[in-house]
């Protein structure tokens, strides 16, 4: 790009999602670190919004991707060929979850897994009706739009699907909503966006058994909270209940772009008839994502990383406490810092940055900071990590 730097470009010749982009020009990914193009190295506080669960360019996934990429790349739309990468990951993500979710459909996206999601859910039960919850975020397509907890995002984009009621996550007056015209309650395990917010365990089990009394699905979403990062393997273990669908993405992949929804058999038989290609896609389930989502899963548990999660996590909430921290929640190595102001916030997730910390803030809590590194990183490293934010606390002001 001879008389033009990759900044300008950046600026003039891709679509912008917002008027203050980070834009640090970064060259390198390694572990728990990234390398802007003066050499500067920082540490991945955030991990890439939990997408780098075993941090970046871990050997065995670049070796995964680059033994299926020399092998074959795309052949055709999903669901047609037998291809092994998306066998072999189907067969073990299966095996690692309860017997009734025995069925993935891999797809581009965690957002496009919402949306396969609903219309798995409208065709098993033949209703419409969804409840949704206030601050949650299953992405940012037109469906999974309209499942969007806050009318802020969602305005600018009416009309919407209609049909779906919004209620405050773990209020026991959402139960009420649920009744025989409901076809799912989509719901976060742990809510992400509004700052790590954990339910009752008593609150999703008595949802569990209305869905059960109501004839509806439910349909959990650990597109966020999955793979370790509460320390189990999906957050839903935690309280004794399991989903008739889940949904997965980000950390699936293992740094390429996959996600899934996951259901009995006999309920995703729905989609292959009455119309055939009920649901279908193009690059879902890619095979080089699906090789390179298998390494990373196996790494995950080969390397006992969600052991350590429960000590991490105790290192944060011990190390960090200041005047401006307002609270932290937390679940897992996964947390957010509350302070008085939005501005305050910013402030401090931009000095982090300054010294050398990757972090951000959340779409429905801009007034709380993003703690949610690779499950990889040591001890040391999360203490280190720790006194830089209270020293960008500090020099925030």
């Amino acid at each position: 790009m001879s008389g033009i730097s990759h900044r300008q470009v950046f600026l003039q010749h891709m679509a912008q999602t917002s008027a203050a982009p980070i834009g640090i020009e970064m060259v390198k990914a390694s572990g728990i670190h990234l390398f802007d193009a003066s050499g500067k190295q920082y540490v991945d506080l955030i991990s890439g919004f939990s997408v780098a669960n075993i941090g970046h360019s871990h050997p065995r996934v670049v070796k995964a991707v680059q033994l299926q990429a020399a092998e074959y790349m795309h052949l055709i739309v999903y669901g047609e060929f037998i291809e092994a990468p998306q066998t072999a990951y189907a067969k073990m993500l299966c095996d690692h979850l309860p017997p009734s979710l025995n069925c993935v459909y891999f797809t581009n996206s965690g957002t496009e897994a919402t949306e396969g999601a609903m219309k798995l859910a409208k065709r098993v039960t033949g209703r419409t009706k969804i409840l949704a919850f206030n601050k949650a975020y299953h992405g940012s397509t037109q469906g999974a739009l309209s499942l969007m907890g806050d009318e802020y995002w969602r305005n600018a984009f009416r009309p919407l699907l209609p049909g779906i009621a919004h209620a405050d996550y773990n209020d026991p007056a959402a139960i009420d909503h649920i009744d025989e015209e409901t076809a799912c309650v989509i719901l976060e395990t742990v809510q992400a966006e509004s700052g790590i917010t954990k339910p009752s365990a008593e609150w999703l089990r008595t949802i569990r058994e209305k869905c059960d009394a109501a004839g509806a699905l439910l349909i959990l979403d650990e597109i966020q909270a999955g793979f370790g990062r509460t320390g189990s393997l999906w957050a839903f273990e935690q309280s004794g209940i399991e989903p008739d669908i889940l949904l997965l993405g980000k950390a699936l992949g293992g740094g390429m772009p996959l996600g899934a929804f996951i259901a009995d058999k006999k309920r995703m038989n729905a989609l292959s008839h009455d119309p055939v290609l009920g649901h279908i896609t193009t690059f879902g389930g890619h095979p080089v994502s699906c090789a390179a989502g298998l390494a990373a899963f196996e790494v995950l548990l080969d390397e006992k990383l969600i052991d350590g999660v429960r000590s991490k996590e105790k290192i944060l909430t011990d190390t960090l406490h200041h005047p401006a921290i307002l609270s932290l929640q937390h679940y897992g190595l996964w947390a957010s810092l509350q302070f008085d102001t939005v501005q305050r916030c910013q402030q401090t997730v931009h000095r982090c940055i300054q010294n050398g910390l990757i972090t951000d803030w959340f779409i429905f809590a801009p007034d709380r900071l993003r703690i949610a590194p690779p499950l990889i990183i040591a001890e040391e490293e999360i203490k280190e990590c720790c006194q830089i934010i209270l020293r960008s606390i500090n020099e925030a002001g």
